[in-house]
């Protein structure tokens, strides 16, 4: 293989110590490691009665959250900031640490907005977004045949 060769599939593929070393090229390259919260998973469920938004949120409290509807849009979001100081006797150090996120969702007509229910347990929160009695029940129409 040539020099050449081998100089373009060390920039093409990414080297493996690339990942390895990352945390401390970050800390000497003049930055600091970004603590950044993924977008939590969501599951939607369709249950005869309701919807269940199952939203995975490990590691927050319920007063973390923020759930808001606007219009027929329902958004939920999120933001944390945390610090922590540790001193003793030869150093001190103090770190702190933001994360946020946000999803919204486009809620059907058939939604009662008005009895909305959210719960946060084990690390999931639950939002249940009921349907209207009217919605409920199937409708039966007879098609005249002209």
């Amino acid at each position: 293989m040539s020099t050449k060769t081998l100089a373009k599939l060390s920039t093409a593929v990414p080297s493996v110590f690339d990942d390895f070393f990352k945390p401390w090229n970050e800390w000497f390259d003049g930055g600091f490691p970004q603590s950044t919260m993924r977008v939590p998973a969501v599951n939607i469920t369709e249950e005869k009665n309701q919807y269940l938004v199952s939203l995975a949120a490990p590691g927050l409290k319920k007063e973390d959250f923020k759930i808001n509807v606007n219009g027929n849009v329902l958004t939920i979001s999120s933001e944390k900031e945390d610090s922590s100081e540790e001193k003793d006797k030869k150093f001190s150090r103090k770190e702190y640490s933001y994360s946020s996120f946000t999803r919204s969702f486009t809620l059907p007509e058939e939604i009662n907005q008005e009895k909305i229910d959210a719960k946060y347990q084990d690390g999931v929160l639950k939002i249940s977004l009921p349907r209207i009695e009217e919605a409920k029940k199937p409708s039966t129409k007879q098609i005249a045949i002209k």
